[in-house]
């Protein structure tokens, strides 16, 4: 349950309210936005406050600018979208903290809305200074903290303003939060993870925490590359964290100790493809590294080489096999609730003229697992997607965020509310009880 008091608790008539919100969305060169979702999540709590008949000063960081002229950055395209949705007037000033943003702010009207400039433009935002929080709060009553995404950064508008003003969680925090920690405290089980990425220090605490907790892990990615290495599993030339050998070593030996105790499952690839680069021309092929049948069958009537069931030293994983894929796709039909958080593959090389990723069969067929692959379906997990890569994936194919449970809008966010951390724009806000 959430424990900080949400704008439903706040008396905002009349009032001047700001709001940091995440518009840290994708535009492209010709000022585009390629993917709206982060703005249109924030609409309801806009929404809310304008109908309460007080003011919205919105404020939001977009990109990391090499300066205050770096017009890349600039909000100015998230005021014409947010106009679309809002189906209202949005004002843009061209600044976050000078003369005629405050001008403006004083001159509002009750159910107005105003977008000030990218917050970043001021290196004061990230270096958490407390000056320039008071001028971002200056001639505003109350603060609604929006912005899952950096809610784990100690920054300015993050953590600073909460100390100047009275601070309220918007709804998309709140059910962030809410989510992601019921699924971790008081999941429907079974429960199962589906955990990627490079580097497993990054997710050390996920791991630990999930090992005892989860009904069922599959260790997928870059990731698993390390942890192979570490039962004595030749990965050629592929991505691994040497450092963190010894570390997967111990985590190995800790599921192991559970399996033999309880049911659970610490699932690791059998089968990967591989290639001789990342190029999608070059020829990729499936090695049975777990010497079961899939050698067996693609050789068939010929008995495998000793190649089918080794990565080459000049060879890189870079995708799951086929039947690793089918076993997670397996295991997810029959989980309850399930959280993603890493891709199979390496999803972002592009197929030629058009063709699917090379290296995404993994990631797609994980996600039939996820959403049922025919209509009508029952065995369909409720699912969780953190993280940036993952989300991107799920961004990247048409309606595939719709059929999932929820897609957080932060990525570290969520990664580090999973591993059972306190984010300092959560804990700043007031609580409940107050």
């Amino acid at each position: 349950m959430f424990t900080k008091k949400t704008i439903f608790q706040a008396d905002l008539a009349n009032k001047t309210v700001l709001v940091r919100a995440d518009f840290n969305v994708p535009i492209n060169d010709l000022g585009v936005i390629t993917d709206d979702y982060r703005i249109r999540k924030a609409l309801p709590t806009i929404e809310h406050i304008r109908s309460s008949g007080a003011k919205v000063v919105l404020i939001s960081h977009l990109g990391r600018p090499a300066n205050n002229q770096d017009a890349a950055c600039s909000l100015a395209p998230i005021a014409n979208r947010l106009e679309d949705l809002l189906h209202a007037q949005v004002s843009f000033i061209d600044d976050c903290i000078g003369t005629e943003a405050k001008q403006k702010i004083s001159e509002m009207q009750p159910g107005e809305v105003v977008l000030l400039e990218n917050l970043r433009y001021y290196p004061e935002e990230e270096a958490n200074d407390m000056h320039f929080a008071k001028k971002l709060a200056k001639g505003c009553d109350i603060f609604v903290q929006e912005c899952f995404g950096v809610a784990h950064r100690a920054h300015a508008s993050i953590v600073q303003i909460p100390k100047i003003l009275p601070s309220f969680a918007g709804l998309l925090l709140a059910k962030e939060v809410d989510t992601i920690t019921e699924a971790i405290h008081n999941p429907r089980r079974p429960l199962a993870i589906i955990i990627g990425g490079a580097k497993i220090s990054d997710k050390i605490e996920l791991l630990n925490l999930f090992i005892d907790k989860a009904d069922y892990i599959a260790v997928v990615g870059a990731m698993a590359n390390t942890f192979l290495l570490a039962e004595g599993t030749s990965v050629g030339s592929s991505l691994v964290e040497k450092d963190a050998v010894h570390t997967a070593k111990e985590l190995l030996e800790k599921a192991n100790k559970r399996m033999k105790k309880e049911r659970f499952t610490f699932y690791m690839p059998q089968d990967v493809v591989v290639a001789k680069g990342k190029a999608n021309t070059n020829q990729t092929r499936v090695v049975d590294i777990d010497n079961h049948t899939w050698a067996d069958i693609s050789h068939y009537p010929k008995k495998p080489t000793n190649q089918a069931y080794s990565v080459a030293a000049d060879e890189r994983i870079l995708d799951i096999g086929p039947m690793t894929a089918s076993a997670i796709k397996g295991a997810l039909s029959q989980a309850q609730t399930a959280i993603w958080n890493g891709t199979a593959g390496m999803t972002e090389i592009q197929g030629l003229h058009g063709a699917a990723a090379p290296f995404s069969h993994g990631t797609r067929v994980i996600t039939e697992g996820l959403i049922g692959q025919h209509a009508g379906d029952k065995n369909v997990p409720y699912t969780i997607v953190g993280g940036g890569d993952t989300v991107g994936y799920v961004e990247s194919v048409s309606g595939l965020r719709e059929q999932l449970g929820h897609v957080s809008t932060g990525g570290g966010a969520s990664l580090e509310l999973l591993s059972g951390q306190k984010l300092p724009g959560v804990e700043a806000l007031l609580d409940s009880e107050q």
